[in-house]
């Protein structure tokens, strides 16, 4: 019926402390568990500890069901309102010319713009793997073409045949 795991939060009987702090209509009091529980079944609601750390902890006459309702639908929203950030992935190589990295640029830019994050990955072959200089100098002329709307998040760094790096969008 509900998405929620409500084996932590303890209703009527389950309630094995002997006094609680009831709360209620801008009130507080401490009462005896078996007086709270009698008056909870005399208004036809249910006796719902709200907060167990507390000392003595703290219960709340109220319709059960509607709690749980309650509580999904507040964790609902607060899953609506994360932001996912995705990480986009721009491939580079060593022999890449000047106006394909401003192409690639301007895409990643578009991606940063979003709120992703880019890695930036350039692959080795062959030979290659012996001038990972040269791909550190396409780094730094991508960095050149990115201007200052980005910060490292990781800094080129070999791993096997990649060199990578990831981008992300600087905060203001």
């Amino acid at each position: 019926m509900f998405c929620i795991n409500n084996k932590n939060i303890n209703v009527n009987e389950r309630i094995k402390v002997k006094e609680i702090r009831l709360v209620g209509n801008g009130s507080s009091q401490i009462v005896k568990t078996k007086e709270a529980l009698s008056l909870a079944r005399e208004k036809g609601l249910d006796l719902v500890m709200v907060s167990p750390a507390a000392n003595p902890p703290v219960c709340k006459i109220m319709d059960y069901k509607k709690f749980l309702y309650d509580k999904s639908k507040k964790e609902k929203e607060a899953k609506k309102k994360q932001k996912v950030v995705e990480v986009k992935e721009i491939r580079l190589s060593v022999t890449i010319e000047e106006n394909d990295i401003i192409v690639k640029a301007n895409n990643a830019k578009k991606f940063i713009a979003k709120g992703n994050k880019v890695k930036v990955s350039i692959r080795f072959r062959g030979r290659q793997n012996n001038y990972t200089s040269l791909g550190r100098k396409v780094f730094d002329t991508f960095l050149e073409k990115m201007g200052d709307i980005v910060s490292i998040e990781k800094k080129p760094k070999l791993e096997g045949n990649n060199m990578i790096m990831v981008l992300a969008p600087k905060k203001s």
